[in-house]
């Protein structure tokens, strides 16, 4: 049976179900969510009201045995940016969704009853809408439990917390990971827009689903085993990320002088060795824990990994690079358990993890806690924010609105959105991405650190201007193409360096769908999504001075190097002649 649209009216809690047009049959993922904002989202219209919708949509190859290929897209248009935003996410969503047949969820409008928060419980053919007000006030791992309790362990479960009731900026959409543990929809603030809409949760339920359909079995075998050898034998994603995950980067970063610390005044920290990959996972294997996880089905690289307190007992798991250093460089926090605790605190309230780390550490600018003051980070994170008091509300509107607030000029945001983990100054590719992607200040929207640090696909200086535009703007092509497929963008290691593994991956959409792409094909489906995204934003009102890094960063030379952000604004314009 063909793939649908499950189409969803929340303001008198209906649905149909569509036949997919012709024109959105080649979309998933990235693709097909922001081609649905674009087409159906009022540029204009504010992100929280009845005009903005949720787009849910599975990637090409998920639901598939690719390696990988378990991510799921959210787009809409962002309450913290005012642009379009596509978030994706592990977890199981994307592989239930794709064997049920769901090409796209898109739920629109907004309920008549302000006071009612409701379950929607997609299963084949059907969305029933389940007031569930013992939920209101939860947070996530409450939701996650009653939905367990209610379905078996085949439903997919995404779900807002209390920040996401309040339609705080810093919210995300919370998904279900295979391990029952909670993956997230970050930046943007799209958990928001999902508590805008009055819906609590929404379980998929995979009850009456069928494996996806393969039009050449053989052929897609034959290309995911080259695949798959290309993933497993690559350094970065074969053996440096299952060892030490994302936090591999904090000592890389810190010995290349592009660790942004104390709210991006130098680009390393003499407390690094406290928060380390290396550091982290000698913790994990002393207290019983896992080094190597993965976040959804299908997952050779397994970067993720399950983080125990001193006393073996279970604090977070998918713990990133950019929370640990935002919590520790950029806010001076030095324990990695604590880092930690605040970590799984995060998933369980429902936020942005490197938003609300990022505003945490500003608030040292803003006087509200001293640098390195854990504790405090703590009780603003555990009291002010999910309690709604006015700091909380203030912290939750994220990184821009904090630094308005207080009268701050360095504030670290790129279109409202605080900047991750790499210093643009000591990592111009990086830089650019951060000032051009339609997304707001997203290092995974072009990842030039893979190039300019990691010499991943070659070397381009990271503190020289040369070659960065080209970069970031061949990284974002790629990379709106990747996010189309369902397949993690971790994968971008081995295409960059291994020759077989990009004709593959386009050799298993070509066998499952029984078409005839060509890496020129899938090239100009990247450079098409991003064409998309940026007209949108500019209807919405960005303009070439929001592709822009805050001004600081242009006359504050940062150590150790002694760079400054040196690109005009014609430079970074360049990017979009393509």
């Amino acid at each position: 049976m063909a793939d649908l649209i499950y189409r969803v009216n929340m303001s008198n809690l209906s649905f149909k179900i569509e036949e997919v047009p012709s024109k959105w049959m080649g979309l998933g993922g990235r693709g097909l969510t922001s081609t649905i904002v674009a087409e159906e989202v009022d540029p204009e219209c504010h992100p929280l009201g009845p005009n903005n919708k949720m787009v849910f949509a599975p990637g090409l190859l998920s639901g598939t045995s690719a390696s990988n290929s378990g991510r799921n897209s959210l787009g809409a248009k962002s309450p913290l940016t005012g642009g379009i935003k596509e978030s994706n996410v592990g977890g199981t969503s994307a592989g239930i969704f794709s064997k049920l047949g769901v090409k796209a969820l898109i739920i629109e409008g907004l309920p008549k009853d302000e006071n009612t928060f409701y379950q929607l419980h997609v299963t084949k053919n059907n969305v029933e809408f389940i007031p569930v007000p013992e939920l209101v006030g939860k947070d996530n791992y409450a939701v996650l439990d009653a939905m367990m309790a209610k379905y078996d362990k085949k439903v997919a479960v995404m779900s807002i917390g209390r920040i996401g009731e309040m339609r705080m900026n810093i919210a995300n959409v919370s998904v279900k990971d295979p391990s029952g543990k909670l993956r997230s929809h970050g930046r943007g603030g799209l958990g928001a827009v999902m508590g805008s809409k009055k819906i609590k949760c929404i379980t998929v339920d995979a009850a009456d689903y069928k494996e996806v359909t393969i039009a050449d079995p053989e052929k897609f075998k034959e290309a995911s085993k080259i695949f798959t050898k290309a993933l497993q034998e690559n350094p970065i994603s074969g053996q440096g990320l299952p060892a030490f995950g994302t936090n591999v980067l904090v000592n890389i970063l810190n010995e290349a002088g592009g660790l942004p610390t104390r709210n991006f005044r130098q680009g390393n920290w003499e407390h690094a060795e406290n928060i380390c990959g290396e550091t982290m996972a000698e913790n994990i294997k002393a207290r019983g824990g896992k080094t190597t996880h993965g976040c959804h089905a299908g997952c050779v690289i397994q970067c993720s990994q399950v983080y125990n307190d001193k006393e073996g007992k279970y604090l977070t798991s998918g713990f990133e690079y950019e929370t640990i250093w935002a919590l520790g460089a950029h806010l001076g926090i030095q324990d990695l358990d604590l880092i930690a605790k605040m970590d799984g605190l995060m998933d369980d309230l429902g936020v942005d993890s490197i938003e609300t780390s990022v505003v945490l550490g500003l608030a040292v600018d803003a006087g509200i806690l001293a640098y390195g003051d854990g504790q405090k980070a703590y009780e603003l994170l555990s009291h002010d924010i999910p309690t709604g008091t006015p700091m909380g509300r203030i912290l939750g509107a994220g990184t821009h609105i904090l630094g308005k607030s207080f009268g701050l000029v360095r504030v670290p945001t790129v279109k409202g959105q605080g900047i991750p983990a790499y210093e643009p100054r000591a990592v111009k590719g990086q830089g650019i991405t951060y000032a051009t992607t339609p997304m707001g200040a997203d290092h995974t929207a072009g990842y030039a650190v893979a190039t300019n640090i990691l010499n991943s696909g070659g070397h381009v200086d990271p503190l020289k201007k040369e070659g960065q535009v080209e970069l970031a703007r061949n990284l974002q092509i790629a990379t709106a193409a990747v996010d189309s497929t369902g397949m993690c963008i971790f994968v971008a290691f081995a295409a960059l360096d291994d020759a077989k593994c990009l004709p593959a991956l386009v050799d298993m959409i070509n066998a499952r769908f029984g078409c005839s792409l060509t890496i020129d094909d899938v090239v100009n489906l990247g450079k098409t999504i991003l064409k998309r995204e940026h007209e949108f934003n500019i209807k919405a009102g960005l303009g070439k001075a929001d592709d822009r890094l805050p001004e600081f960063m242009k006359y504050e030379m940062l150590p150790p190097h002694n760079v400054t952000w040196d690109f005009s604004g014609e430079e970074i314009d360049a990017f979009w002649n393509f």
